[in-house]
């Protein structure tokens, strides 16, 4: 009778432990949810800003630019337009309890292509950078038209083929929701080579591109600025654009993702996690770079801003036909003083365009 008693006292201690340790998931579980809907909230609105701006010319930006700029917004925009969308859904309807499924194969690979995507689509943009500022006079020659676009079909196409080993059930990797970042992700200790390789094959190529090509871009700029120093306007005009430009663009860009590649790679030499929270945060740490871009490689130009401010100015009169006749007299001037720029820029190509977009994205304020 004593050791029935005890049987029982034990039984529901360690269901009401089971249901607090319940009650606490679920708690956490909700403030994970907010904290991703409001990253993806923020990230779409930002780069649908973007793409009000540069869906036409943008003064002093190259054709080139444009494209690889498009592209980025676009990878950006997955983030928060399919990413986010689909690791919600399927943190709502799959219970911890139950094991993988075509469905969670299906979201972790679309995850790791918009990653992929993400990263190979910066290291282009820096690589575009790279031969603007050291090779103007051989830009239209190296970085055809055709080699662009080139360029932005590798970044979409390449991590999707891959990748694909991901997407099948019965693959050579398998898959496994996260209770602890609300995402479908791969184990990758289940195949220790292919996952290392994945790594050597986007993260380390694209980080060497983008430091090697950003480094001597801040160089060059660097020199330039001491020997404009012995002026006073330039001292003034463009104090250390260098460290305010490029050092964020590579500072966002390790922090957020190398905390992601080190717990991939530890995860697959290692077969262990990371605590709940250091999961969670290394996890969807690179999807606040899809934010960030919009503020280094947009918000922070000059010429950006004009062109947007324009465009919103275009869409408010838009919307409100009274606020155009009321400022008809003092707006209609000034659009199309904006309008004559802008097609006199829609006809400016080539090596002038080329670095000219260059010096602009270094511009700041």
């Amino acid at each position: 009778m004593y050791t029935a008693h005890n049987l029982s006292t034990s039984d529901d201690f360690n269901m009401s432990e089971f249901d607090s340790q319940r009650q606490q998931e679920l708690s956490h579980r909700s403030v994970k949810i907010s904290i991703i809907i409001v990253l993806g909230v923020v990230i779409t609105l930002g780069n649908i800003a973007v793409l009000l701006a540069i869906t036409s010319s943008v003064s002093g930006w190259s054709r080139n630019s444009r494209y690889f700029l498009l592209s980025l917004t676009a990878a950006d925009s997955a983030f928060g337009l399919l990413v986010m969308p689909l690791n919600l859904w399927v943190s709502l309807l799959k219970d911890y309890t139950e094991g993988p499924d075509a469905l969670c194969h299906v979201v972790a690979f679309c995850n790791a292509t918009v990653y992929s995507t993400c990263m190979y689509t910066l290291a282009t943009i820096s690589l575009e950078r790279y031969i603007a500022v050291f090779y103007p006079l051989q830009y239209s020659s190296l970085l055809t038209r055709k080699r662009t676009l080139f360029l932005i079909a590798f970044a979409w196409c390449f991590p999707p083929i891959l990748l694909s080993p991901i997407s099948l059930p019965d693959g050579i990797i398998q898959v496994h929701f996260s209770s602890a970042s609300l995402v479908c992700n791969p184990s990758y200790s289940t195949n220790v080579g292919y996952s290392l390789s994945l790594t050597c094959v986007i993260f380390f190529p694209c980080s060497i591109i983008m430091t090697f090509a950003n480094l001597k871009v801040w160089c060059a700029a660097k020199r330039q600025r001491l020997k404009l120093r012995k002026y006073d306007s330039a001292r003034r005009s463009r104090l250390n654009v260098p460290s305010r430009v490029l050092v964020p663009v590579m500072g966002a860009y390790y922090i957020c993702w190398t905390p992601c590649m080190a717990a991939m790679i530890y995860n697959a030499v290692t077969g262990s996690g990371v605590p709940e929270w250091i999961e969670f945060v290394v996890v969807w740490l690179p999807t606040s770079n899809g934010f960030l871009n919009c503020i280094f490689y947009f918000w922070i130009n000059r010429s950006f801003r004009k062109k947007f401010y324009l465009v919103l100015q275009k869409l408010a009169l838009a919307l409100c036909p009274e606020l155009a006749s009321t400022f008809v007299c003092c707006t209609t001037s000034k659009m199309q003083f904006a309008s004559g720029i802008l097609d006199n820029n829609n006809s400016v190509h080539g090596r002038s365009s080329s670095v000219s977009s260059t010096c602009t994205l270094l511009s700041v304020a």
